[in-house]
């Protein structure tokens, strides 16, 4: 398999949602459970209702506050009972990524419900001209003085996700009630020690999004991609125990982490090869680089 294809892969493993059981509000399909949470949901049957089409939240839950409660109520029973962790962070439910808002649900119950989550990936770029010397901390050196650069951030070894992992300068889930833009100002002071004036002059470029069957359940990820060009004196530091450092490094050596090693945390890879095309490092009219953009785009 082409070394940047098997990341696309491994993001959207499940062929089918064959096994699977639908997950409604209303006549809105939202999500899949597992059937063995399925016969867990049974034990709440004020809240939830079976049909043929599968398993959806009462009718009698009309508001998007009273749902939002009754799926709090299932979730703290089902987290006690072993079926996830709750994160004590409230994710909104919708059918559609730009759909309204139906509901919100704790984001560790997310993936065991087979909701769309949402995040934001930001490449951190600096453009460096020949003659310009590397800068930054002593272990950041950029291998190479000229051309583009990326910050990228190792992750905490004590993250339950992907610890020790590259990641992007700033990344994290969208919570319920914030838009992308207002996500990555918070994200950015919270993990890169990024003023809210640097950080909003990032510039949306797109989005990848997949779908991805795991312990937790089913991610269904949407990604919105954003580049923030950053002057040669900003360094960032880590405000949080996310990351434990960051390091700038030309974009081949990222392409190469990408390509030959499985050193990137699994998600990261699919914004930085959406990045490698816009920025032509893989041709994307080539026959590689067009089924590289069709396979960024497998999820909700």
């Amino acid at each position: 398999m082409d070394p940047f294809e098997r990341h696309i892969a491994a993001c959207n493993n499940l062929p089918s949602p064959a096994g699977l059981i639908r997950f409604r509000i209303g006549d809105l399909p939202v999500g899949w459970v597992s059937p063995n949470l399925a016969q867990a949901l049974t034990f709440f049957p004020r809240s939830f209702h079976f049909d043929a089409d599968g398993v959806a939240l009462a009718s009698r839950l009309r508001s998007p506050g009273a749902r939002s409660d009754a799926l709090a109520e299932a979730a703290r029973s089902l987290a006690e009972r072993g079926h996830f962790r709750l994160r004590g962070e409230a994710f909104d439910v919708r059918a559609t990524p730009e759909g309204p808002v139906l509901a919100t649900l704790d984001r560790g119950a997310v993936p065991a419900f087979g909701v769309i989550s949402q995040g934001v990936h930001v490449n951190g770029i600096v453009r460096r001209r020949a003659g310009d010397g590397a800068r930054g901390p002593a272990g950041e050196g950029s291998h190479g003085a000229d051309g583009l650069h990326l910050w990228v951030g190792w992750r905490s070894r004590s993250k339950s996700v992907a610890p020790g992992k590259l990641d992007h300068l700033i990344a994290g889930g969208i919570p319920a009630g914030l838009s992308a833009e207002e996500t990555l100002v918070k994200e950015a002071e919270e993990e890169a020690s990024m003023p809210a004036a640097l950080a909003l002059q990032a510039r949306r470029v797109g989005r990848v999004s997949y779908v991805m069957r795991n312990d937790e359940g089913l991610r269904r990820d949407v990604l919105h991609c954003f580049d923030l060009a950053l002057p040669e004196d900003f360094v960032p530091r880590p405000n949080d125990d996310e990351v434990e450092r960051f390091e700038l490094w030309p974009v081949q050596r990222v392409l190469e982490a990408v390509r030959d090693t499985d050193s990137v945390k699994f998600n990261v890879n699919l914004v930085l090869i959406d990045l490698f095309l816009r920025e032509g490092l893989i041709d994307p009219a080539s026959e590689q680089g067009r089924r590289l953009r069709a396979g960024l785009d497998q999820g909700p």
